[in-house]
């Protein structure tokens, strides 16, 4: 088994659970939270997710060309993010997979393939500093 878990969020779920204006700026929003991502990778969710840990971001649509960066591998979904996450669980059967979504039919998907569920508040909860109202 693969020491390393692997943290794939929905990029699309997580952005729009908050209404912040996401809408706007998809492709902006998406990259915000690739970033915010960016210390999971080397610190982990403690005390949940302890280090290392590889992220992946699913993106899709308008947010499809946001780049990867060191520290958050970025998947562009060429059809349905859903199926491109569910993809990414069942070809790792051998990790600790942990996915970031609301929606509740992929939530149903990834669990059957033995992937641990989080929603987004979770995954910001962790990674926004205390009290920040975006």
């Amino acid at each position: 088994m693969d020491a390393t878990p692997l943290l794939i969020v929905d990029a699309a779920n997580v952005v729009g659970s908050r209404p912040d204006g996401w809408w706007r700026d998809r492709a902006g929003a998406t990259a915000r939270l690739r970033d915010s991502l960016a210390a999971v990778a080397a610190d982990g969710l403690p005390p949940e997710l302890p280090p290392p840990v590889e992220v992946v971001l699913v993106v899709e649509g308008r947010a499809r060309d946001v780049p990867g960066t060191a520290a958050v591998r970025v998947v562009a979904a060429a059809g349905s993010g859903d199926d491109a996450v569910v993809e990414l669980v069942a070809t790792a059967p051998d990790r600790r997979r942990l996915v970031v979504t609301a929606d509740r039919e992929l939530r149903e998907r990834v669990a059957g393939h033995g992937a641990e569920v989080y929603g987004p508040r979770w995954l910001r909860d962790r990674t926004e500093p205390s009290g920040e109202s975006r």
